[in-house]
């Protein structure tokens, strides 16, 4: 393991001004809060809700909590059931991007809020108490502190487009967010339901005692807390009788950037916390990825983490992994530390983000108005004009070892000091894929048996969810189990997002729009039925059909999963670049993910030991990729990475059967169980309902058509009803519609 010596500036210019600015803004933000009805997690409130919690659980109640990300990226709402004798259960996430169509949506979430209310008041729920996603006056103490340890060149920290995915203006709008969801608990029959049945807890706060502010009270909750009590709570490690690590590195916490827990028999303690917000991995490489790539943050991680394969990932021989791995210092006791004399963000975050040596090492910053956002504006020409010459790739990959290596040092430490062989990620890191593989490689058997002296490996677990779209969920979690609740068992699925469509929904968005072209299939009654419209699905797919596939509740986090999807052949290598330049109009050197059945994982990928825990339950949500075996590259090319990588899906057939279904189908006609799996959706988010779907099938120009499944058994195919080429006007799934039905059914 490389470790730097502190050659460079670490740390804050006034440290003692940051101090004293948080000691100043915290019990000044608390008062502010309270006025408004928004609590921190040591207020009386918050004390006497867990309280009355813990109570009602002793008595055998079944209690509700509302998980809120009120503000900044990725609001939100969700929906937990916690019960002595069921434990914590997620019974709904919804992310506020899927109803908007803005991505990493930062209004407050009044759909998603809506809807949740909604499902409980249709089922008689009570909800006891709302929990958010931040505790958001430790969070404004901590910004008041990062903006006075760098004045006076921080003063751009509260200007809205400094950092536009959480700034002043969400910290304001999260306070003040109680009287928000006053007026939706007010509204119509469903809020007045659930206020008359005296929800809330032991406040008891009815309509007639919200007092004049009329506002529902909130408690905020930690936020790398609810990221890590979630995420351990649905692993499959939660009631393990071995230590367990839970790590949580992101972009900032509200009181830090980097936290280790420590789990022992299903109780999780704070092992250790840096304390300033820039000594953070997820920052190094959200303003890497963002600067050098030419994309907004949020949008631009994925996407640089796609082009790391593309360039020189050989520490030796990289010609900028030398000089850029001295922007951190990795230090004893798994410490990670910023170069302040390379990084500029902690003064003037994206406005200047690097100083002169940084500048030499990687060239200027991308200014911000420069910046593309392919989350929100569509290009038709991405494929022609995406940056990708080798120099740039050789960033991304030197980038990818930098943090490689300051994440594989920060678990060093740990497992050396607690024997730890399991480990949940969370924040939103655990979404490197690829790192999260290497870490299963660097702490292999061998690395167990010369520093632990026993014969073990790394266990790797990371949830659907692991970055902001689950602190919602998380903030429920974690007061539930801080009072009492116990873990239910491990997440098997991701389909938590919203409702799965009726057949009355799917269908007037069919008729509402005269370009969409659509037949009714037979109906799914049973297997039998099921199984057949799956082999349809899968004679397109053979044809080398490009087909979207919308059923059920969505998936909650940014994969999808079978429910949103789009699939094509994985068998024909041309399918990549039909995918990335006529349907999702994206860079050229994106990958494609497969999905596929367990069997065909274990034919074509060498599948890592350390993900293998409740039946390979890691390798459900696209959160590791895995090498690919030789077979594969001649089976499956279109989704094999430049790299020999592939992130792969398993599907089973007790969680998606019509998709575990079409994957068998596939290997009857294909001779692989294996499928090309990506997001429907064209420059937006995941779509959530019929009519959103229906669009992506417009804007996308190489997409043939559109099987849409409802709730009650109704099944559809609708194609854009364009004769225009590439578009065809659907004559060509019309006749693979019809030489289907002359096929023999299946036996």
């Amino acid at each position: 393991m490389i470790r730097l010596a502190p050659n460079g500036r670490f740390g804050p210019t006034h440290p003692w001004l940051a101090a004293l600015a948080r000691t100043i803004a915290y019990p000044i933000l608390k008062a502010y809060a309270a006025r408004h009805g928004f609590h921190t997690p040591d207020s009386a409130y918050a004390r006497a809700q867990g309280a009355d919690l813990a109570a009602r659980l002793a008595r055998g109640e079944t209690v509700h909590l509302l998980g809120l990300a009120p503000a900044g990226h990725n609001s939100g709402a969700a929906l937990v059931e916690v019960s002595a004798a069921q434990g914590v259960q997620l019974l709904r996430n919804d992310e506020e991007e899927r109803y908007t169509g803005i991505k990493n949506c930062t209004d407050y979430p009044r759909h998603s809020v809506a809807a949740v209310l909604a499902f409980a008041a249709a089922r008689g729920l009570t909800i006891h108490s709302c929990l958010a996603s931040w505790d958001f006056v430790r969070l404004g103490a901590s910004l008041a502190g990062a903006m006075a340890a760098e004045l006076p060149r921080s003063r751009n920290f509260l200007a809205a487009e400094a950092f536009g995915a959480m700034n002043a203006r969400h910290l304001d709008a999260a306070l003040r967010s109680p009287k928000a969801f006053g007026r939706q608990m007010r509204s119509g029959q469903m809020g007045r339901g659930l206020m008359a049945r005296g929800q809330m807890g032991a406040g008891q706060m009815g309509a007639g005692q919200m007092g004049a502010g009329l506002a529902m009270p909130i408690i905020g909750m930690p936020h790398h807390g609810n990221h890590a009590w979630f995420s351990h709570a649905v692993s499959p490690f939660a009631d393990s009788a071995a230590p367990v690590l839970v790590t949580v590195l992101d972009g900032f916490g509200d009181n830090g950037a980097i936290s280790v827990y420590l789990a022992r028999n299903g109780r999780l303690a704070l092992l250790d916390r840096n304390t300033d917000p820039f000594d953070s991995l997820g920052g190094f490489y959200s303003m890497i990825s963002s600067t050098q790539g030419g994309w907004t943050i949020l949008s631009s991680e994925g996407r640089y983490m796609g082009a790391v394969a593309w360039g020189d990932s050989d520490r030796l021989t990289n010609g900028y992994y030398r000089r850029l791995r001295q922007i951190f210092h990795l230090g004893p006791g798994g410490t990670v530390r910023l170069n302040r004399a390379l990084a500029n963000w902690p003064r003037c975050l994206q406005r200047a983000p690097y100083t002169a040596a940084l500048t030499e090492i990687l060239g200027p910053p991308i200014p911000p108005e420069a910046l593309w956002n392919p989350d929100a504006v569509l290009k038709i020409d991405a494929g022609d004009k995406a940056p990708g010459d080798a120099d740039r790739f050789d960033k991304a990959a030197a980038t990818q070892l930098v943090f490689e290596d300051a994440l594989c040092h920060i678990l060093d430490h740990h497992i050396r000091a607690t024997g730890a062989s399991r480990l949940v990620l969370a924040g939103g890191t655990a979404l490197n894929a690829l790192a999260n593989m290497r870490l299963m490689q660097h702490f292999d058997r061998a690395y167990y048996r010369r520093v632990l002296g026993r014969d073990d490996t790394l266990h790797v677990w990371v949830p659907p969810i692991p970055s902001d779209p689950g602190v919602a969920a998380g903030a429920a979690y974690q007061f539930a189990l801080h009072h009492g609740a116990t873990h239910a068992a491990p997440l098997r699925h991701a389909f938590h997002c919203g409702d799965a469509p009726t057949d009355a929904a799917i269908e007037a968005a069919l008729r509402a729009g005269p370009d969409i072209g659509w037949t009714a299939l037979p109906r799914l009654d049973g297997p039998a039925s099921r199984a057949r419209i799956a082999d349809f699905l899968a004679c397109c797919i053979a044809r080398d059909g490009v087909v979207g596939l919308f059923q059920g509740a969505a998936e909650t986090g940014p994969r999808a999963l079978g429910h949103r999807s789009i699939l094509a052949n994985a068998c024909n290598p041309r399918t990549l670049e039909t995918i990335n330049r006529r349907v999702k109009f994206r860079e050229p050197f994106r990958p494609l993910a497969p999905m596929t059945t367990l069997a065909a994982a274990r034919r074509f990928w060498d599948l890592e030991e350390g993900a293998l825990d409740d039946d390979a339950n890691a390798y459900g949500y696209m959160v590791l990729t895995v090498m690919a075996r030789p077979e594969a590259y001649d089976r499956v090319p279109a989704v094999i990475h430049r790299d020999g990588t592939s992130r792969i899906q398993v599907v089973r057939p007790d969680i998606d059967p019509f998709t575990h279904d079409y994957l068998l189908a596939l290997g009857r006609r294909c001779g692989v169980e294996v499928s090309v799996n990506t997001s429907l959706n064209v420059a937006g988010p995941i779509v959530q309902t019929a009519g959103q779907a229906l669009e992506a099938l417009r804007r996308a120009r190489a997409m043939d058509g559109l099987l849409l499944l409802g709730a009650e058994g109704g099944a559809w195919l609708a194609w854009h009803a364009v004769d225009t080429p590439p578009k065809d006007g659907g004559r060509r799934i019309g006749s693979w519609l019809r030489a289907w039905q002359d096929e023999p059914a299946l036996a």
